[in-house]
């Protein structure tokens, strides 16, 4: 079978038809939890430090700013699912009824795409998740918890390298995978929301991963980012992790040089996990205890609070240091460190109190 539907798109955007929400394609759509109102916690930050930053990623100015104070009483909106019939999956593009999808780049900007008649289905991915590993960890991993129950998962990301192969085995998950395919019908998600449920199946998700691995007791953990990912380089990182290390008695852990396993049980009791923002964080997050805090490393011209989205959504602490220079190369400095340690072991007496 030979799909036209990228071509038809491409000529709507030609046209000026621009690209409407494919949830708007859907035939039936159903409430999978409700909207709520929930308390949100301010971030853990020095007096002073907000000021360094100038520019924010993936949000304004004005926004950042406001999420690094909390809110006493946050609307979070609900969890959907929709159904969709006639449903075509073409280079990383889904389509039904003119709307689309994006799930990931195209590797071409008109692939006809012949399809695997795949019968019917329920997606879990994202094009975030599909871009960063930390987001398909802590996003379409979350997700996959709805596609099952909702008939078979299916993705179009291929059997992953690296961490990823373990994390599907400790999360018992096995999609079906495809590349090109046709579906009679195809169930996706809103699951972007941190209400309660999608809370509840974060904890369940930890639950998962940890299972009966052997943890280590309660030592902080610094995750080195390294040259890893997207080119952010801290450079006196090795310094900081050497102090942090002799210092306060933090483990230091190249994630890329251990196993799942060993990270999991090295931060399943961590009070804190430190590094720089970025998504070798998202190891230590996903094992963490509720309450424990993860402090991030930010560059003040790409500074972001969206792994305080997903704090919010374990029910743990977000900590955050600016330090100097830029995003291509930038250095911290230790008292900074230190004070916002110290801060962060005040604010977790004050809670527990």
């Amino acid at each position: 079978m030979l799909s036209l539907r990228p071509l038809t798109y491409r000529l709507g955007l030609m046209l000026g038809l621009g690209t409407p929400e494919i949830a708007l394609a859907a035939e039936e759509r159903w409430e999978i939890a409700p909207a709520e109102i929930r308390r949100v916690l301010p971030a853990i930050i020095l007096p002073g430090q907000a000021e360094r930053i100038t520019r924010a990623e993936f949000t304004t100015m004005p926004h950042l700013l406001t999420s690094l104070k909390g809110d006493p009483a946050e609307l979070v909106g609900p969890t959907m699912g929709y159904r969709l019939r006639d449903v075509d999956v073409v280079d990383g593009v889904v389509y039904s009824n003119g709307m689309t999808l994006h799930l990931r780049q195209r590797r071409s900007k008109l692939g006809l795409g012949k399809l695997r008649d795949m019968g019917r289905g329920a997606m879990y991915e994202s094009w975030v998740g599909n871009r960063w590993f930390g987001n398909w960890l802590t996003d379409d991993c979350l997700t996959y918890r709805l596609a099952e129950t909702a008939g078979q998962p299916i993705t179009t990301r291929q059997a992953g390298a690296g961490h990823v192969p373990r994390y599907e085995e400790l999360l018992s998950m096995a999609p079906g995978r495809m590349t090109d395919a046709h579906l009679d019908e195809a169930i996706l998600f809103d699951d972007h929301p941190n209400n309660g449920h999608r809370i509840d199946r974060a904890q369940d998700m930890r639950s998962r991963l940890l299972g009966a691995l052997p943890v280590a007791g309660p030592q902080s953990v610094f995750l080195l980012r390294g040259h890893s990912g997207d080119h952010r380089i801290l450079e006196n990182e090795r310094e900081i992790a050497e102090r942090l290390e002799r210092d306060l008695g933090f483990r230091i852990m190249f994630p890329e040089d251990h196993s799942v396993d060993d990270l999991m049980a090295a931060c399943a009791n961590a009070p804190i996990v430190a590094g720089v923002e970025g998504s070798q964080l998202n190891h230590g997050l996903v094992a963490m205890p509720p309450g424990s805090t993860l402090l991030t490393i930010q560059p003040p011209d790409r500074a972001t609070t969206a792994m305080k989205l997903l704090t919010d959504r374990w029910q743990q602490r977000f900590a955050m240091v600016i330090a100097h220079g830029n995003s291509s190369s930038f250095s911290v400095d230790w008292q900074d460190l230190v004070r916002t340690v110290d801060l962060i072991h005040t604010s977790g007496a004050k809670n527990s109190s």
